[in-house]
This record gives structure tokens, sequence and C-alpha cells, in this order.
């Protein structure tokens, strides 16, 4: 047999067809592969999800304004933050929102060359929490940009928070851990 006949496909194999789409679609598959950590992007999913689901709990069970006694000095408190962290910037909302949709594009973007797992997963926390609050801003209320974000955790000496202010708060945490952690790089010589 020769070898054009062995590379030509049977009369009874039809050979693969590829479409403009399938290739649209496994380009764009690898361009965001090769950018996006997978651990990111998995840890910033599951945390949009507990977000969201807990801020749909706070708003339905603690919408008659009681604030209801958990332990110690913790409480569920519902509050809406029009500002950004500790109520500062009351107002702000639309560039709050902006500048969080920079910092996730960015964040997003360069998780795959962040060189660490520990990094990776701190990406994907502070992803997960940006997205969380930045999904009420967009979304909730007043119209998009203009929303409040949903706040219900209170602690009575500290300000009120969500679950994705503490994915935004333990990632940060856990960048700098891992930036300490990481092994320094030698200086380049020119």
């Amino acid at each position: 047999m020769s070898d054009e006949a062995a590379r030509e496909p049977a009369a009874d194999q039809a050979a693969p067809v590829q479409t403009l789409e399938t290739d649209d679609a496994a380009g764009a598959v690898s361009w965001w592969r090769g950018r996006v950590s997978t651990l990111s992007a998995s840890v910033a999913v599951v945390w949009v999800v507990l977000d969201q689901i807990s801020k749909h709990w706070a708003v339905n069970a603690l919408a008659d304004g009681e604030v209801r006694h958990v332990i110690w000095t913790l409480q569920w408190n519902l509050a809406y933050n029009s500002g950004m962290a500790f109520s500062k910037g009351q107002g702000w909302g639309p560039v709050i929102g902006l500048v969080a949709f920079a910092v996730v594009v960015v964040l997003a973007l360069s998780s795959a060359k962040l060189g660490s797992r520990l990094a990776e997963f701190a990406a994907g926390l502070l992803l997960g929490g940006a997205i969380g609050n930045l999904i009420d801003r967009l979304f909730r209320e007043e119209g998009w940009m203009r929303g409040r974000v949903v706040d219900f955790i209170d602690f009575q000496w500290f300000p009120i928070f969500n679950v994705a202010d503490m994915g935004v708060t333990v990632g940060a945490v856990l960048f700098a851990l891992s930036a300490m952690l990481a092994p320094a790089t030698p200086p380049r010589l020119k």
C-alpha cells in the first residue's frame, strides 16, 4: 500500500469536518486556558455561588428588619452598602463597580502566571469576592452599577460584612503569605 493510500480515508469513513464555530470555540478555550488558572476560576465560581446563596437567604430571612442573635457577639443583621469596605465612600457605587471590574479582569488574566497554588487559590478568593459584590452593584435595586451590596454578618464590634468580603480579605492575606513564602529571585545581570 502506498503512503498516499494510507493517508486517505476509506470510502466508508467520512473525513472529519471542522466548522468555523468549532475552531473559534476551541481557540477561545485555549486562549483562556493559557491566561486563567483553573484553580483560581474554580475557587471563584464556588465563592460567588456561596456568596449569592447567602445573600439570597439574608434578603429573604431578614427582610423583617429583626436582628437575629447567633452566638457570642455574632448576629445576622441585614444592611445595604452603597459604598465600599466599612461603609466608606457612600454614593460612589458606580466608580467602585468599575474599579472592581478592572481588578477582576486583570486578576483573572494574570492568575495562570502567579507561580504557586497558594497564590492561585488566593486569586480565586479575591475574584469570587469581587465578582460577588460586583453582581450586587450591577443588578440589585436601583439599576445597573447603582445597586447596593448586601451585608448581614455582624459581630457588633466590627463593620457588617458578607461572604464576598470574607473572600476578598482572606484572599488578600493569602496573597501576602504566598509572596512571603515565594523563593527569592536572583537579581538579573545586564
